[in-house]
């Protein structure tokens, strides 16, 4: 099923809509200010496999995911104070910040040394959904079978739409994925250059 949502003013209760079928495990696919994304409620390890599935990848590889703010974030994350400034200054935005999980983050969302990648996207739809849906949402790029970013609402019915609960038509989307960028141990570490600017973070 597909369902058109304002991308600057998302209807709330087409919004409640998304967040219904996330709550009930469900996988959706929606837009993000790089690409489309994929995504789950992080604590339901069953929607976590099927997302695993879709993009044929291992378990054995945890995915980013989205919080609605800062605050949120700091619930999911070790924050230094250096951390802090740096995500206050560039999110909401098009970056993926790596960071030490909390105890909060499910295992299967952790890498093997404990950390997690978070992302505040410039976008109000995401931002709407993890906000109302009060845990953060998975987030992966929807891509093809060959990795290729599928750059609409419809590529994304043509080839995955049997595999999903939901897709969200946002309109289009810029098309390159967040840069990537690792703040562990306040040692700045590019990981991929993407859509935000990475030029401070290079030693």
């Amino acid at each position: 099923m597909v369902i058109n949502i304002n991308p600057q003013n998302p209807q709330p209760r087409l919004i409640a809509k998304v967040v219904e079928v996330l709550a009930d495990g469900g996988v959706v696919a929606y837009p993000t200010d790089t690409v489309y994304g994929l995504g789950c409620d992080i604590f339901n390890k069953h929607a976590i496999k099927r997302v695993h599935q879709i993009k044929n990848q291992p378990e054995t590889k945890p995915f980013s995911f989205i919080c609605p703010d800062l605050k949120e974030l700091s619930h999911y994350a070790r924050v230094t104070n250096y951390a802090y400034k740096t995500l206050r200054r560039l999110l909401p935005g098009p970056y993926t910040f790596v960071l030490e999980g909390s105890r909060e983050v499910p295992k299967m969302m952790l890498t093997r040394r404990k950390t997690a990648g978070i992302r505040v996207p410039d976008h109000a739809i995401p931002l709407a959904i993890a906000l109302q849906l009060g845990r953060p949402l998975l987030s992966t790029s929807a891509t093809d079978r060959d990795g290729n970013p599928l750059e609409s609402a419809w590529e994304i019915e043509q080839a995955l739409g049997k595999q999903l609960d939901l897709i969200v038509d946002g309109g289009p989307v810029p098309g390159q994925p967040s840069s990537v960028v690792s703040l562990v141990d306040d040692a700045p570490e590019v990981l991929r250059e993407g859509a935000g600017p990475v030029d401070e973070f290079r030693s």
